[in-house]
């Protein structure tokens, strides 16, 4: 599930591992980057933003960058350590759980499908789902696939059922492994009533998990293929993404990862890294952010979806859930994609994830040559993603706009 973090007790304690800073930019002809001619985003640059979105973390989270520029090096920031006590650093090209950004990954097997005819996007939930989306003033027969895949439902979020988050919060331990089916999860969302109703009034937005759940079941019955099957065999083995996977129930990371903690009220370290919580279609895939990047490019470069459907994505309705970008021009939501103004007037497509202490923030640029995944595991505390989110965007900024890091994104 992509969760919204909760708070676990937590308190503010200095980090006691070793944090130590390491930059290594890779090169395709072994030259160091400053001898490679980068004129504006340099590797030191790329340094300077990490850094910064690390304060912005409180120092005690563990955070590493990566852009991938068409025909240019690679470089590649990584600062603290591969978890709390550990003097290793932190690996170049990490496991994690990418959470929400799943969502991404489930839009685009669904727009797959709309492309041959095997559904439609106009299809409603209660035509693939009879009886699954009622009751409390819920209405499937009022809810269009393209409502699920855009946040504009109005259906409730199962994850912010009070059982459900004290299960995360409270009863972390206990809730570790659980595997709960996304039916029943969605039918948890039906014991509440609806923000609101399509339809009713001006269009609305409002991020619900619950969405992407029912999407990837009318993905499932449509096609009669399981959702990671529909993942693994439509975007991650055409792509060639070897490091990324959808465990499933599995709690283990296969790769190189961090360790992700935070520490109870008490003082006592609380290890989030194994856990089966997030296993469903709104949450469950691992990645690195070298195959992040590959598949974000490969969106879009309009290797996935034929035109009129990467259009479709691409067509927003206003959000309001992350801080305005330094362009100072609000963004919007499309189908599992969000399009952000940048500040040298192109747009970039990404999608967050914010998971249980690991948190992901991949972007491209519009014409798919440059992205960037920047990934934070916390050791002590969650963090302030407002806070963070402003570090990292301006850091996203810089490196697909080619400017000096460090420098004002408005500048």
């Amino acid at each position: 599930m992509a969760r919204k973090p909760g708070r676990f007790g937590i308190v503010t304690v200095s980090a006691t591992a070793l944090a130590v800073a390491l930059l290594t930019p890779a090169t395709a002809n072994g030259k160091p980057a400053h001898l490679t001619g980068d004129r504006a985003y340099t590797a030191a640059g790329l340094r300077t933003d990490l850094a910064a979105v690390r304060a912005a973390g409180g120092g005690r989270i563990n955070v590493v960058a990566r852009l991938d520029r068409a025909g240019r090096t690679t470089l590649l920031a990584r600062s603290g350590t591969a978890g709390l006590g550990s003097k290793a650093p932190v690996p170049d090209d990490p496991q994690f759980r990418v959470a929400s950004t799943t969502k991404t990954f489930t839009a685009v097997v669904v727009l797959q499908l709309a492309a041959e005819h095997v559904l439609s996007l106009d299809d409603t939930v209660e035509h693939w789902l009879p009886g699954v989306v009622s009751g409390h003033g819920n209405d499937g027969s009022r809810v269009t696939l393209r409502d699920l895949l855009r946040h504009t439902s109005g259906l409730y979020d199962y994850v912010d059922d009070p059982r459900v988050r004290s299960e995360l919060t409270e009863h972390f331990e206990e809730s570790r492994y659980d595997d709960t089916p996304a039916r029943t999860l969605v039918a948890v969302a039906m014991r509440h009533r609806p923000l609101f109703v399509p339809g009713d009034g001006p269009r609305r937005w409002a991020y619900s998990n619950t969405d992407y759940l029912l999407a990837a079941m009318i993905a499932e019955k449509a096609s009669g293929l399981d959702w990671r099957e529909l993942v693994e065999h439509r975007v991650i083995a055409p792509l060639g993404l070897r490091h990324t996977y959808i465990p499933g129930a599995n709690p283990f990371l296969t790769g190189p990862h961090e360790r992700v903690t935070v520490k109870d009220a008490n003082g006592a370290v609380l290890d989030l890294t194994e856990q089966s919580l997030q296993h469903t279609a709104d949450s469950g895939v691992v990645s690195t952010p070298s195959d992040l990047n590959t598949f974000f490019r490969a969106l879009a470069g309009n290797r996935l979806l034929p035109a009129a459907l990467w259009d479709e994505m691409r067509r927003t309705v206003p959000y309001d859930d992350l801080p305005v970008p330094p362009s100072g021009r609000p963004g919007g939501y499309g189908l599992g994609l969000r399009v952000v103004p940048l500040t040298c007037g192109s747009v970039y497509y990404a999608h967050e994830g914010d998971g249980l202490g690991v948190y992901g923030r991949p972007a491209v640029s519009e014409d798919g040559r440059r992205a960037v995944t920047i990934a934070m595991t916390t050791t002590t505390a969650l963090i302030d993603q407002d806070r963070v989110n402003r570090a990292v965007q301006a850091l996203i900024d810089h490196a697909l706009c080619d400017r000096p890091g460090g420098a004002p994104a408005n500048g």
